[in-house]
């Protein structure tokens, strides 16, 4: 039985791909504590335990509930996650409890999502009802009473002793809201109007969505003064207008559209000014605001093409490094080698996101699986970008990696909806198959 087979090879590689995983975060954990103390931690046969255990659970989770799914995503993802903790271990003994905490958390987040989701279709009919918890969630901040500023950032909220961002849950329940009107609305999308230098313009009446996301983007950027979310969130819809119409003449437009709406945020709103201002001239004032910025600079130069060795450099000069600039201290301490290789993993984490989107013969499943890669990717791609100083810097976490609870958990989420997708596709390709599930 061939996709009986094929169903058991991917999870027997999956298994074997964890187990390397493991193998290397202990690793990692071991030289990050001899680097530091010279010494090899006391609790490293609880810590490999604990590591095994949670890739095991999260492995029979896929193993019992998505079969037939994607068989590296889990690996890189627990890859990626465990290079975030023993760099966060190296930096800070206590957020290293707090990230193994809500690693757990996430781990759970993904098994229930596994279990409570059958079928990712059904959310299709939810989609107005899950844009409306989206919205609430984005805005959530600037409620008084709920809203708090952190860093310059009007993105947390908090309630009780909790602190979360909730901008992190919403970018789920928007990719899920945008794949399902698109696909609902995709032939109406797909029209254009008089075509002019040579681009066709959509109709006024369809360029609604776009305004809307335009402003709402515009909102959360000079508002909650949040330029990664903000970029995140519009080119989210964009991306996915584009992907289901084909129609270059949205990407010119809502290029245009951001561009001058950050253009005019930047001419109105000092607090614009001055992140563009660090960006172009950090060295300005080495000292004051350009300080995180340099540092990140020296430590990067530092790292050189091998770096100095895990628990040997000073990446806690760097401001928030946990947070914004860890891909920092593994430049420093891993050198070009160890950021490359972070850089293949989600290289091949999104590879395998929009393989799924390919390989999906739904259009919701289709768009969402892009919507969700896109999400990862170019998250990845902005903080990345902010850190070596091609684009200012966003203040979004590095997905997996940088620590932040909010984000961990909402990325595990993220991860079992791309799994759930993956092995539907792999279902309906044996249901349109079916003589072939007698084959030997």
């Amino acid at each position: 039985m061939i996709f009986t087979n094929m169903k058991s090879r991917n999870r027997n590689i999956e298994f074997f791909l964890l187990l390397f995983v493991a193998i290397l975060v202990v690793a990692g954990y071991v030289l990050a504590s001899l680097g530091r103390s010279s010494s090899i931690p006391a609790n490293i046969v609880p810590f490999l335990i604990g590591i095994l255990l949670l890739l095991l659970l999260a492995h029979l989770a896929v193993r019992k509930f998505a079969p037939r799914a994607d068989f590296s995503l889990l690996p890189l993802a627990g890859l990626l996650n465990g290079i975030g903790y023993f760099v966060i271990a190296r930096l800070d003994k206590d957020l290293a409890g707090l990230q193994a905490t809500w690693t757990l958390i996430g781990v759970a987040a993904f098994v229930a999502t596994l279990i409570l989701i059958p079928q990712v279709r059904r959310l299709e009919q939810y989609r107005y009802i899950l844009m409306t918890i989206g919205i609430v969630f984005l805005i959530m901040p600037l409620i008084p009473g709920f809203g708090r500023e952190i860093n310059g950032a009007k993105i947390w909220v908090s309630i009780g002793s909790i602190n979360f961002q909730p901008g992190e849950f919403a970018k789920i329940f928007l990719a899920i809201f945008f794949s399902a009107y698109i696909v609902e609305k995709r032939d109406v999308l797909s029209t254009t109007g008089v075509g002019r230098f040579g681009v066709a313009i959509p109709e006024l009446r369809h360029l609604g969505p776009i305004l809307l996301a335009w402003g709402v983007s515009l909102i959360v950027m000079v508002a909650e003064k949040d330029l990664g979310s903000s970029l995140l969130f519009f080119t989210l819809f964009v991306a996915l207008l584009w992907i289901s119409t084909g129609k270059i003449s949205y990407l010119i437009m809502s290029g245009a559209l951001f561009s001058g709406g950050a253009l005019l945020a930047w001419s109105q709103f000092s607090h614009v000014q001055q992140r563009v201002d660090i960006w172009l001239r950090p060295f300005d004032d080495p000292t004051g605001d350009g300080y995180q910025i340099v540092q990140s600079s020296f430590a990067l130069a530092e790292g050189g093409f091998t770096g100095t060795g895990l628990g040997v450099g000073t990446p806690e000069n760097i401001p928030a490094v946990e947070t914004d600039f860890i891909l920092a201290a593994i430049g420093e301490e891993l050198g070009l080698v160890g950021t490359t290789a972070v850089l293949t993993l989600f290289l091949l984490l999104v590879g395998s996101g929009l393989k799924i989107a390919l390989t999906s013969t739904r259009p919701f499943e289709k768009l969402l699986s892009a919507g969700l890669t896109t999400l990862l990717g170019f998250q990845a791609f902005i903080i990345i970008a902010g850190v070596v100083r091609l684009l200012p810097l966003t203040g979004v976490t590095l997905p997996f990696v940088s620590y932040g609870g909010s984000s961990l958990l909402a990325n595990w989420v993220l991860l079992a909806l791309l799994l759930r997708i993956s092995d539907e596709a792999r279902r309906s390709e044996t249901d349109e198959n079916p003589t072939r599930m007698g084959a030997g």
